[in-house]
């Protein structure tokens, strides 16, 4: 059986968490493939709002097995919060949650590195979370990062100091003052709690399943405009967001990656610094905003907003191999008019392109765009893609067109019945 891959095709907070939830029951094993706590995936269903960062969308269903793959890196701390939080749901959390030995840990002395390194940036500072997730990558790929599989080490308080006082040298270089005391105290603690739980070769795990038949979904984080190699650089995110990070965030070899659902909102979002070239920095975009509750779920920073931008969401779908098109949220622009869609841009020169261009951070890009008629009218309630207004459908027609692919999921609300399902997805 294959391994599907559900990931954002544009600067993250698509709404893959919702989209995970409604499909879970279609799959016996959902499993996080990159990222951390810099992810949060928002989850609404019997009038309550839930927010996972580091445990997969999966959770919630009791059937589903849910990994952690060792791709993501993760903070002991906040996997403990979370576990906490869910405790009044009466999860078996020990029997169907598996977290990858080979997974990164995120310590405390990372965040402060994250702090630290923001801080010197100045007016150049990327927008991190703060979570300590560029640092905690930055040790794995230097070699001398832990791992979740340390922990059961009996040398793991020696291993901790060594790399927490290489730490403490550079924090020393930025003149950074802190104090670990509580952190530290925290973290161990989340240590011990975290060891309770199945800490496994979650690359066997995963290609067990794959090998019994089982149907697998492969979930991202961030979006595919983040990629460290294919994003907006350096105004990026430190890992592999595109569905080739599934290979290596999972142990999944190429050949067993079966669709590739690509999920995109209806307009365009951003958080932190880095080029949007469809950005509204007026009352338009600030009613897109408020309408489409645009604040991060991680850190509840106002998100950047503008229209949607197909050249971006074109080459994110390439890069993806994407399959099946997802589109999140058409119920924020129920209160436009007139709704624009990005078809080109204009270069500084003059010269007009559908594709991003390598100085995209470096230039200023101006949006060419085509004019739709909005809908203005709620769709609460809609099920079927014929009860949706003409104006919608010729909306979606009109991005099926240029992106030539069909769209097979419509989101027309935050809870996760509000959905129209076409295709292969009804």
């Amino acid at each position: 059986m294959a391994v599907d891959v559900l990931l954002g095709l544009q600067w993250g907070d698509e709404g893959k968490g919702k989209i995970v939830d409604v499909l879970a029951p279609r799959y016996q094993v959902v499993a996080r493939f990159q990222g951390g706590p810099n992810a949060g995936h928002t989850l609404e269903f019997d009038g309550f709002k839930h927010v996972l960062h580091q445990i997969p969308s999966g959770i919630f269903r009791q059937e589903v097995q849910n990994i952690i793959g060792n791709g993501v890196v993760l903070d002991p701390i906040i996997f403990k919060k979370e576990i906490e939080g869910l405790a009044h749901f009466n999860l078996d959390l020990k029997k169907n949650l598996e977290i990858s030995k080979k997974a990164s840990i995120i310590l405390p002395t990372h965040r402060l590195l994250d702090a630290a390194y923001e801080l010197a940036k100045g007016k150049e500072k990327i927008g991190s979370t703060l979570k300590g997730i560029g640092p905690t990558y930055t040790d794995k790929i230097s070699r001398q990062g832990l791992r979740v599989g340390d922990m059961i080490s009996p040398n793991f308080p020696e291993k901790y100091k060594a790399l927490v006082d290489r730490h403490k040298a550079i924090l020393d270089v930025y003149k950074y003052e802190y104090d670990l005391t509580e952190a530290e105290a925290a973290f161990f603690e989340a240590v011990e709690f975290m060891k309770q739980f199945a800490l496994v070769d979650s690359e066997y795990s995963v290609n067990n399943a794959i090998n019994l038949g089982k149907t697998i979904l492969a979930e991202g984080a961030q979006g595919s405009l983040l990629d460290v190699d294919f994003g907006s650089y350096p105004f990026v995110t430190s890992s592999n967001t595109i569905s080739a990070g599934a290979c290596t965030g999972l142990g999944v070899a190429p050949k067993n990656i079966g669709e590739v659902f690509g999920i995109f909102k209806a307009y365009a979002t951003r958080v932190g610094s880095g080029p949007f070239p469809t950005e509204l920095e007026d009352e338009v975009g600030e009613s897109m905003r408020q309408e489409g509750r645009e604040f991060g779920s991680t850190t509840g920073r106002p998100r950047r907003c503008g229209w949607i931008d197909l050249p971006a969401l074109k080459y994110a779908m390439m890069i993806n191999g994407v399959t099946q098109l997802i589109m999140m949220k058409a119920d924020v622009l129920n209160i436009f008019e007139e709704i624009l869609v990005c078809t080109a841009y204009e270069m500084p020169d003059g010269t007009v392109t559908d594709h991003i261009p390598f100085e995209i951070t470096d230039i200023k890009v101006k949006p060419i765009y085509a004019s739709l008629p909005g809908w203005h009218c709620s769709l609460e309630g809609m099920r079927d893609f014929n009860e949706l207004p003409a104006e919608l459908t010729n909306y979606i027609a009109f991005l099926e067109k240029y992106l030539n692919l069909p769209i097979n999921f419509i989101s027309t609300g935050p809870d996760r019945e509000a959905c129209v399902l076409r295709g292969s997805l009804a």
